[in-house]
């Protein structure tokens, strides 16, 4: 019996995978979700056929994005637990998150998504675990509002991104929005209690 085992990619394959994620995050951050697969080929000047093998359907290259996208932030924000002030690196996490994703369309409508298709994405996963420690050792300084969560962390980095693809009289209004949520986190703003 043959033991069925993952190859790494040949150099031209990789070449292309990397080539086609690339035109991709361009495509759908300018389209959202309803650009079309042949536009990624275009933009990546491979053929159709070449997307497919990578990707078999354009919901697996959403999800490939979304994957590579949270990986990059998951792993900055790491680097960040080594800072002395808790406080400053989850300010710093949520900065760059929000400036990784502003006016990606696609990923912002995705994490918009009323009932997103549950899959398993482990930078996601890594990411919450990281802010969730920011978090306990912000409070644990007296530094951040008691009763913020981690769960409340998403709901507003999806305001935050679909306001940065929204016309507003201001240029790039979604850094005001996430420094007016920054500073409804501090423990300073804790003078009455979240609704429930």
């Amino acid at each position: 019996m043959t033991e069925l085992v993952d190859k790494p990619l040949r150099a031209d394959a990789r070449r292309n995978r990397e080539k086609i994620l690339k035109a991709a995050r361009a495509v759908f951050a300018e389209e959202g979700v309803d650009a079309q697969v042949d536009d990624v080929a275009r933009r990546a000047d491979v053929g159709v056929g070449t997307v497919y093998r990578h990707f078999p359907t354009k919901e697996a290259l959403l999800a490939a994005l979304t994957d590579q996208q949270f990986a990059v932030v998951a792993a900055h924000a790491r680097t960040l637990l080594e800072l002395d002030d808790p406080w400053e690196a989850f300010r710093q996490t949520l900065w760059f998150g929000a400036e990784q994703t502003a006016g990606d369309r696609a990923f912002n409508e995705i994490m918009s998504a009323a009932q997103p298709i549950p899959r398993s994405c482990p930078g996601k996963e890594d990411l919450t675990l990281t802010i969730g420690e920011m978090m306990r050792r912000c409070k644990e300084q007296g530094r951040m509002r008691p009763d913020a969560t981690v769960d409340d962390i998403p709901l507003m980095m999806c305001g935050i991104g679909s306001a940065s693809n929204m016309p507003h009289p201001v240029s790039e209004a979604w850094r005001r929005h996430l420094q007016i949520v920054l500073d409804g986190l501090r423990a300073e703003a804790a003078s009455a209690p979240l609704h429930t």
